[in-house]
Order: C-alpha cells, then structure tokens, then sequence
C-alpha cells in the first residue's frame, strides 16, 4: 500500500465526514436528540451508530466502484430495485435541496449573530461553494481535507477541555437498552441519503484499497468525536434546555474568544455540508444538461438563494420525518446487500 493510496483514500474520508458533520452535528444539536438526551447508556448507541455508518459507506462505494457509476441513480437501482429507486431519486433530490437552502440560511444567521446583513452571508457562502466547482471532484475532495481536520481538532479541543476541567467520572456505556440502541440505527438512517449521493459518484473515480481506507478513517475519526462529544453534552444535560445550541452549554464559562471560534466551526460545518449536497445534485444532472459542472453548480445555487426567503424550514418540519421512516428501508437494503453477493435469495426488483 503506497503513501499515495492513504493519502487519497483519506481525502475521501474527510469528505464523508464533511457530508456528515452539518450544522446539526457541529452544534450539537442533533447528538443530543439521538443520543446524550437518553443517558449514560447513549454511548453504546453511538458506537453501534459508526459501526453502521461505515460499513454502509463501504457497502455504497463498492457498488459505485463495480458499476463504474457516475452518479447515485445507478448505484440506487442495484441497492432497491427500479421501482424504488425512482421513488429514492426524487426523495434525495428534495433532501439535498432542502438542506442546501437550509445551510445558506443558516450562513445568513450566523452573520446576523455578530450584527451584518444576512443577505451577505447568503450571498458569501453561494460564492464560495460555486468557486470549489471549478476544479472537478478534487476540488470538493481537497477543500475537505484542509477544512474538515480543523473543524474535527477545534470541537475536539473544546470537548477535551470542558471535560478535563470538570473532571468526569468516566464514559458511560453501562444499562444498554434496546430503545438505546435504536437511537444509534435511527441516526445513521437519517444521513444515509446525502451518503448515498456524495459517495455513488466517488466510488467510481477511486480503488478497492482507498475505499478500505476512508471508511476505516472516517469511521474512526467519527466515533472517537461522537463519544467525546456525546459525553460532554451528558456532562451539561440539566441545562440544556435553556440552549439553542447544545455546544454553548459546554462553553458557557470559557473566555469570550471561544464564541468566535465557535462560530466559525459552525459556518464551516454549514459550508462543507452545503459544497456536499451540490456536488450530489451536480453528479445527478450534470449528464442532462450538457453543462461544466461549475455551471450546473451555479445554476442550483442561483435556485436556493431565493427560496431561503419562503420560510423553508415548516417544510423541513414536514420532509425530516418522513426521510427517518423511508431512510430505515434504504439503510436495511444497504446492510443486506452483501448476501446478495454470497448467492442468497434476493430480489432487487
């Protein structure tokens, strides 16, 4: 195995990991609701959730890999069938798009926490995404792998230091309940979709060797954050409500700079997370439309900044949980899919 294989093959995790840490895992937010809020006992679900995660990630890209595929729609219809998989094509275009206007919004609103015009934030983070498609699938691939370290380090940093300070007792993996570890199956469900778009137009471009590679690292690197993360948010759980941003709980007594710091890892986990969902919707119409990417790219931004003045978010209160039930399905196919390949009984239409 070569420097150069381990070099690329993580670059590609730190993509995978871009797709994942959004603005809801940089915050906290979404750690909370799936794991911390439900105890001690939430860490063995985190753990069984990275377990998942990788090997789903693995699972896609191999399919990607054997089918050559340049995007998801190819690599959908081996996992769920013809028929399903228009059903998932359709829901991953609305998933992608939603959450792209999402993370532009929340730029704005980040600019509006330190007293600037929303519409610059907006507008800042269209630019930015736009530029990184001007140099292919390397461009989204480098830009993580520079980003991406950072923003793991810096929440890193703020966990291990909130814990060190307080001293906790330990991690807590005792009183593992089914429900628990539903939470874990149920996390992993709800970022499969945009996985699934980022990863079917990568495992094409890349070898067997470095795919081994970026699941192990962005698995790895995942886990180590998640429970770092999960155990200080159990640390702060009887003041979380009085947060919007459960990562605010943990810092409310260190030095004013760390808002600052905070609030840039928050704007790169939105930014990395935006660049993501297009470079999906990109691989996906760039083959219908005759375009560079960098133009298909411009032309989904051009859509999304508008529609961050419709209130976007009462119809992310609708989509949200039906992606966490048809997610369930996708994710229950992907971790079966390998028998397929021991000769059993399975059916894809």
């Amino acid at each position: 195995m070569t420097v150069s294989t381990i070099w690329k093959g993580s670059k590609i995790a730190f993509l995978i990991i871009g797709t994942t840490i959004g603005a809801g895992y940089a915050s906290g937010r979404e750690l909370w609701e799936f794991f911390a809020s439900y105890g001690p006992q939430s860490q063995k679900a985190v753990l069984l959730s990275m377990i998942l995660f990788s090997f789903s990630c693995y699972v896609i890209m191999m399919v990607s890999h054997r089918l050559q595929a340049p995007h998801y729609r190819m690599v959908l219809e081996e996992i769920v069938g013809l028929k399903l998989a228009n059903a998932y094509d359709v829901l991953i275009f609305l998933y992608l798009l939603s959450t792209t206007v999402v993370m532009f919004a929340g730029s704005g609103a980040i600019l509006v926490y330190w007293e600037l015009s929303y519409w610059i934030g907006v507008v800042l983070i269209g630019i930015l995404v736009w530029g990184v498609f001007w140099r292919d699938v390397e461009g989204v691939m480098s830009l993580n792998s520079l980003l991406i370290p950072v923003l793991i380090a810096m929440l890193a940093l703020a966990c291990g230091l909130f814990l060190w300070q307080n001293n906790p007792t330990g991690i807590g993996w005792e009183k593992g309940e089914g429900h628990v570890l539903s939470a874990g199956i149920a996390f992993t469900a709800l970022n499969i979709l945009p996985l699934v778009a980022v990863l079917s137009a990568i495992g094409s471009k890349v070898e067997k060797a470095e795919i081994a590679i970026s699941c192990v690292v962005s698995g790895t690197c995942l886990s180590l954050m998640s429970i770092l993360y999960n155990q200080s948010l159990l640390f702060v759980s009887h003041e979380i409500m009085l947060y919007d941003v459960p990562l605010f709980a943990i810092l409310q007594n260190f030095p004013p700079q760390w808002m600052v710091g905070v609030s840039v890892v928050l704007w790169l986990a939105i930014y990395t997370t935006a660049v993501s969902n297009i470079f999906g919707l990109v691989s996906r119409f760039k083959d219908y439309v005759f375009l560079p990417q960098w133009a298909v790219a411009g032309g989904f931004i051009l859509l999304v900044i508008p529609l961050t003045t419709f209130g976007f978010t009462k119809l992310i209160q609708i989509l949200y949980p039906l992606y966490g039930v048809l997610n369930l399905f996708i994710l229950g196919m992907i971790l079966l899919y390998p028998f397929k390949q021991f000769g059993l009984p399975y059916d894809k239409h």
